[in-house]
């Protein structure tokens, strides 16, 4: 990926250095780290524990770790190299069966043993740890991230991490006095920073080390099976660190300059950074990131596989409006389930829409701007996700040609083949009518005033021309509404005359599609068409006769 070349780079960092967009803030730390430590290359890392299936957490730790990267590249005019390593903690042991594969009984015989040494359910690679790191890489690439790829278990076994290994088991004593505070007593008693992978079964083995030799470079535990001593050295994949020990060799070794964390991670950080402190090194600068909530308000588990996958997201939107879900709020617990997809894709729209207008200052707080590293592309949306499922909803559509239908006469000239984007969110308005808005479609019945308001609706639209536009259809049921109940004593019209409530519309969309909201009715008028709209409400008047 290369930085986009700006009329003036240097004009371009000065606005960044006053921007107040978060991954600006966190560019700047970064910044202040180098005064302190120059270093030629600036390291960021995001992790991954492919004990299930990837989800958008997952993937939202790269989009935002790579916001900033950006960022720092423009707050350094691109003068410092920088890598991003996406890290798979592949070695760890297979703790329970997620909930969400197949084979299940067949993975239960392989607990406890590292990820890349546990077949994989599904039957296409090599281990289940192959598989989980595959589906990832597959989306990142997809997406386009620049990144490297690394998996624990090569960059144990391959040695690459013996050194600070050494280090660790040299300076355990002080490792130890970090940890043991942090556990409950009985852990305590027993516990070490080093696993053992035991050579006669291959698992992880938790269990008390009997003895550390730092000049040989080994470790010894009594076999909870055999009851033999088995000493084993703590290089090449022998052996693997506990999680926070593990955390803190990694930033050590590999010299991490930026990582950033979930909330609940913030007390295994300060440890790690302790460790890392410990050997020598400076931990990573970074923030902690709020969770993301599934609809029941629980944090999105990749072995539960609660909340939403990657993949499920791609059915319903584009990559560019799960970025915005992702860069916005950061620090704000969010809940990541299917009714939060319209209003992204519509709002990253608007956004896009609206940057030409911005001035610089405000172009770098657009979102955009760091969704598409400085580069958005030129807004050409026809029109809006809630009209499209609106008209889905409204049609019974099943396919896209209806809808093409629809939008070729509300907007001559505008094809597939014209418009690829619309016709791809055409496809998704149609997988999200089918999964979520047709089975819990309920109309309601109107009441007499409503009736009433319905029929006067029914004869205004008859009567207008079909070339009318949706600002003058609009207007007409604009002031169809203005009377009781929906008159709104505080919000006046630009006429100085009383305004209408949202009620009003809301009763729209509750009686004639059987749906909470939808979009400006008159836009959907027109693109709808004023006849198919006046048998609609036709429709809903002789339901409730």
């Amino acid at each position: 990926m290369s930085l986009p070349e700006p009329a003036n780079p240097s004009d371009l960092r000065a606005l960044a250095e006053q921007s107040s967009a978060w991954p600006f803030e966190q560019a700047r730390a970064i910044v202040a780290r180098l005064k302190k430590k120059p270093k030629d290359e600036v390291l960021f890392e995001t992790g991954y524990g492919p004990s299930g299936l990837p989800h958008i957490g997952t993937f939202g730790e790269v989009a935002r770790t790579t916001m900033v990267r950006h960022a720092f590249r423009v707050l350094t005019e691109d003068k410092i190299k920088t890598r991003l390593i996406a890290f798979s903690d592949d070695m760890d042991g297979l703790r329970k069966v997620p909930d969400n594969v197949p084979n299940k009984e067949m993975l239960t015989e392989h607990l406890g043993k590292p990820l890349t040494r546990v077949p994989d359910p599904f039957g296409t690679h090599a281990s289940f740890g192959a598989h989980n790191n595959a589906r990832l890489r597959a989306f990142l690439d997809t997406f386009g991230f620049d990144y490297e790829f690394a998996s624990s278990t090569d960059y144990y076994t391959s040695g690459r991490f013996d050194a600070t290994l050494l280090l660790m088991l040299e300076r355990i004593e002080k490792v130890m006095e970090i940890m043991l505070p942090s556990l409950r007593e009985e852990r305590a008693a027993t516990y070490s920073p080093f696993l053992p992978i035991d050579p006669r079964t291959g698992e992880v083995l938790y269990v008390p080390i009997v003895a550390h030799d730092a000049k040989s470079g080994t470790i010894s535990y009594d076999d909870p099976q055999t009851k033999e001593r088995v000493t084993l050295p703590v290089t090449g994949g022998h052996c693997k660190l506990q999680w926070k020990p593990d955390w803190a060799m990694r930033w050590a070794s590999l010299g991490v300059d930026y990582e950033m964390a979930g909330k609940d991670l913030i007390d295994s950080v300060k440890l790690s950074g302790k460790i890392c402190a410990a050997l020598g090194a400076a931990p990573p600068e970074g923030f902690n990131y709020e969770l993301f909530l599934d609809e029941k308000g629980q944090k999105i588990s990749k072995s539960k596989g609660n909340g939403l996958t990657i993949d499920e997201w791609l059915r319903y939107a584009s990559p560019e409006s799960l970025s915005l879900f992702m860069y916005r709020e950061p620090k704000s617990a969010k809940r990541l389930y299917f009714d939060v997809i319209p209003r992204n894709v519509d709002d990253y729209q608007q956004f896009l829409e609206g940057f030409p207008r911005q001035d610089g200052r405000q172009q770098l707080g657009n979102p955009v701007w760091h969704i598409h590293a400085g580069c958005p592309p030129k807004a050409d949306m026809p029109v809006t996700f809630q009209l499209l499922l609106t008209l889905v909803s409204s049609s019974n559509a099943e396919n896209a040609s209806t809808l093409w239908g629809f939008i070729g006469r509300y907007r001559p000239g505008v094809t597939p083949q014209t418009h690829p984007k619309l016709d791809a969110m055409v496809g998704y308005a149609i997988n999200y009518y089918r999964d979520f808005v047709a089975p819990t479609k309920k109309f309601r019945e109107p009441s007499e005033s409503e009736r009433a308001a319905l029929s006067d609706l029914r004869d205004a639209l008859s009567n207008m021309g079909e070339d009318s536009s949706a600002e003058d259809i609009q207007n007409v049921v604009y002031e169809i509404g203005r009377r009781e109940p929906f008159l709104d004593a505080v919000k006046k019209g630009k006429d100085g005359r009383p305004g209408v409530s949202l009620d009003w519309f809301n009763m729209l969309y509750q009686v004639l599609l059987g749906q909470e909201k939808g979009p400006r009715f008159g836009s959907f008028v027109a693109v709808y068409g004023l006849a198919n709209a006046v048998a609609m409400i036709d429709g809903a008047l002789a339901r409730s006769a």
